[in-house]
């Protein structure tokens, strides 16, 4: 994947293997990372083209991840 857009989140610390669990679900969406894993401190990589499509994923799940 080239040129991936970035969205930091904070999410709970025990829900990032939900998370990834979700996206990896979605085959090229996103892929995940942890900032700071004691802080829930992510970061969504994803191309731009996916945008639409991982927001409204993440609008539908997010009150799953506090």
């Amino acid at each position: 994947m080239k040129n991936l857009e970035e969205l930091i989140l904070r999410i709970a610390p025990n829900k990032f293997h939900y998370l990834k669990f979700i996206l990896e679900g979605y085959d090229n969406m996103a892929i995940l990372s942890s900032l700071n894993p004691k802080e829930g401190l992510v970061v969504v990589r994803y191309p731009e083209n996916l945008s639409k499509d991982l927001f409204c994923l993440l609008a539908s799940i997010g009150s799953k991840l506090s």
